[in-house]
């Protein structure tokens, strides 16, 4: 076995909490059942791993086992990597049949016709969810193991999840195989960004279902107070403020929870309306704005603004349509005309 190879199996292991590497070893599927029960667990990880090193050259492990190790660990432990959203589309809305062994035989023709020394590794999990695990050289240097890029991408959809490694000049590269592949011929970045891969999926693929907001705020009751009675209905007022915010925000929330999202980001377009006797504007031009909006738990965040007092309930819709902009992102691209990277508001 090549010492690269087993370096890297070392490092891997050594990533794993030690009460779940035999989960992993387990799961990656290489080792024999009989090589497992000889493994000693309760020793610490640096003899572990280099027992696992040991065992894997028995079986004369190479790069591809190695790299299926790293997927193993990174399906286990997705929430570890920053995850982007890619919306792809093509010319019409044909269905057309899924072949997975031409998918990998385009991918692979695709990439390596651009870069000779590349790795490129799949392994098929639920929901038809397809992981690639790329892993990037030069003309003249091997692939660096240590810094791969990941794809996730559902048959029959267009979308595809993916996590760059920190060489984005190859981004442009995958995202081609990934075209070539599937038969689409666009994609576009949609602004949606989250360690929480099964949010994002929640909210592209309509497992999430946000409530919109319908609500027509009314006038409070009791506006004349009487002196005697003043605390009395304070109290009453100051409960009854809180109960209306939480109906609220159980109006356009929903009472689940919501899809960690970190990041978001669309484009608000607006006329400027002012007098015409200031003479403000001499020609009618839209005013641009670049909304962004980043958090450990962003929608979570927007939930909890109006019952800690800093936004008045209902929030505007602004703030509440994010992930339903994010479905409708190719629509709306479209129909005004935008910037690749933007969303519209309202």
């Amino acid at each position: 076995m090549d010492e690269t190879v087993a370096e890297y199996i070392r490092r891997t292991v050594l990533k794993i909490p030690r009460d779940e590497i035999k989960m992993m070893l387990q799961k990656w599927g290489f080792l024999s059942e009989a090589q497992l029960q000889a493994l000693n667990f309760h020793q610490i990880k640096d003899n572990i791993s280099q027992e696992v090193v040991r065992l894997c050259e028995e079986n004369c492990a190479d790069i591809k086992q190695a790299a299926a190790l790293d997927i193993t660990y990174n399906h286990t432990y997705q929430n570890k990597r920053m995850w982007s959203v890619y919306q792809m589309k093509k010319s019409g809305d044909e269905w057309e049949y899924f072949d997975l062994t031409d998918f990998k035989k385009k991918f692979k023709g695709r990439l390596r016709s651009a870069l000779k020394n590349v790795t490129i590794t799949f392994k098929e999990y639920e929901d038809n969810a397809i992981w690639i695990r790329v892993a990037w050289g030069t003309q003249y240097k091997k692939p660096n193991q240590y810094k791969p890029s990941y794809a996730v991408y559902h048959s029959q959809t267009p979308y595809v999840f993916i996590s760059a490694s920190v060489l984005k000049s190859n981004l442009p590269l995958l995202c081609q195989a990934l075209l070539v592949a599937s038969n689409y011929h666009d994609i576009r970045e949609m602004e949606l960004r989250s360690h929480c891969l099964k949010s994002l999926k929640d909210i592209v693929f309509k497992r999430y279902s946000q409530n919109f907001q319908t609500y027509t705020p009314k006038p409070l009751q009791g506006e004349n107070v009487e002196p005697e009675n003043a605390d009395i209905r304070i109290v009453q007022e100051n409960t009854s403020k809180k109960e209306r915010i939480h109906r609220l925000n159980q109006e356009v929330f929903g009472s689940g929870p919501q899809p960690k999202l970190e990041f978001a980001q669309y484009r608000l377009e607006t006329m400027f309306k002012s007098d015409p006797k200031m003479q403000v504007l001499d020609n009618k031009e839209p005013f641009r704005c670049l909304v962004k909006f980043s958090s450990p738990h962003l929608l979570e965040s927007l939930k909890s603004l109006a019952p800690a007092g800093m936004a008045d309930a209902p929030l505007s819709p602004l703030l509440t349509c994010i992930p339903h902009k994010a479905r409708n992102y190719f629509k709306i691209r479209e129909k005004k005309g935008l910037f690749p990277e933007s969303f519209v508001s309202p």
